[in-house]
């Protein structure tokens, strides 16, 4: 692996880096974690890569990667930059002969994510999407047990998204909050882009539905802010269903609320991201189940091919992020061997997933533009 961005004072290169070397399967050759050229040689000293192998731009790592024998160069690009400067390297990097693993959202617009789609089918390169909370072992569990038929056909849809993080005006303090509530660098959304795209993914990933129109309202409650902070869309799906998508980054004291609650004919299931490792799932008829991660007779192969340790043993945040990791290097490592992946390896954010992620930030915008009027998804 080869990285763009992380260098000091990010948050989420970091992640990035112990998510990916989890598992042993992936290793960091090479970077370029800062635009400025003392920052990044500090953050490849202190990971003990090779001077040669930290570069000064991204064109350079590219480039000098790319003219490295097969073994040596680098297998994929990993993106953890600000939404503004996704596009142009994950473009290179694919021209170049290079998969890419990228931050969400996947880009600055849609017009771009569609473009790398095109240049990922063109190039035959895989596009690794970094939607964390899918990765959870009980998520997948959840899915399962949705295609599987447990809640029958889904009626309603709850998912939400609060933090406080952005409550007051931080940005000129505080790196993560600047470029976040910058249009130039985060794009249209702000709140919606950030964490909104995470609360739409995930109910989508679990339920599988398709939306069919949407309506928006979306806040920005701290002063002088031009981006939003708060928003609140309710989502009309093809076979009736509906959902309440909320995302907040100005409810003061909340950590990271992340939680899903999905309702159908048949039971409902409930699953909060600060409580990974239960899910409760209550029949209409009948007592509650409590569903923990890691218990083989009960779980489905999917929850269990993402579950590293026994139950009652916590797995969190960079376990769900290892998984994605995990699985693309799988997928990876079946292609160089032109073997088919399993089901399992395959299970990773896309970039389909990505242009979702777009158009859902889009029709969000332009809805909350039109005072909340229901807007028609674009396929």
């Amino acid at each position: 692996m080869g990285m763009l961005g992380g260098g000091p004072g990010s948050f989420i290169g970091p992640v990035h880096r112990i998510a990916a070397n989890l598992d042993g399967l992936i290793e960091l050759v090479c970077g370029c974690f800062s635009s400025n050229p003392e920052k990044s040689a500090q953050t490849g000293d202190e990971l003990f890569l090779p001077k040669e192998r930290v570069y000064t731009s991204y064109q350079e790592m590219i480039e000098k990667e790319a003219a490295l024998p097969e073994g040596e160069r680098m297998d994929f690009l990993c993106i953890v930059t600000p939404n503004h400067l996704h596009y142009a390297p994950a473009a290179m990097a694919m021209e170049a002969g290079f998969h890419v693993a990228l931050d969400k959202p996947v880009t600055y617009s849609l017009d771009e994510a569609k473009s790398l789609a095109e240049i990922a089918a063109r190039t035959g390169r895989r596009i690794l999407l970094t939607h964390t909370y899918s990765g959870y072992p009980l998520v997948k569990e959840a899915r399962y047990r949705v295609k599987r038929g447990d809640l029958g056909k889904i009626r309603r849809v709850f998912v939400e998204y609060p933090q406080g993080w952005l409550s007051t005006d931080c940005a000129a303090v505080n790196k993560q909050a600047a470029w976040r509530v910058d249009p130039a660098r985060s794009g249209k959304a702000g709140c919606m882009g950030d964490i909104g795209t995470h609360a739409f993914h995930l109910a989508n990933y679990i339920t599988g539905l398709k939306v069919k129109e949407l309506c928006a309202e979306l806040n920005s409650f701290v002063p002088g802010r031009l981006l939003d902070d708060d928003g609140t869309v309710m989502i009309r799906y093809e076979d009736g269903a509906r959902c309440l998508l909320s995302a907040s980054q100005v409810c003061a004291g909340v950590e990271n609320g992340l939680n899903i609650r999905i309702y159908g004919e048949k039971g409902g299931l409930e699953w909060r991201q600060d409580t990974p490792n239960t899910m409760i799932f209550r029949p209409v008829d009948g007592v509650a189940e409590v569903i923990r991660t890691a218990t083989a007779s009960i779980v489905s192969p999917a929850a269990q091919h993402n579950s590293r340790v026994p139950g009652g043993h916590p797995e969190g945040f960079i376990e769900a992020f290892a998984n994605l990791y995990r699985n693309f290097a799988l997928t990876l490592m079946a292609d160089a061997e032109q073997r088919e992946p399993s089901e399992c390896c395959l299970d990773y954010p896309s970039i389909e997933d990505g242009i979702e992620g777009m158009q859902f930030v889009d029709a969000v915008v332009g809805s909350s533009e039109q005072n909340a009027a229901w807007v028609k998804w674009e396929r």
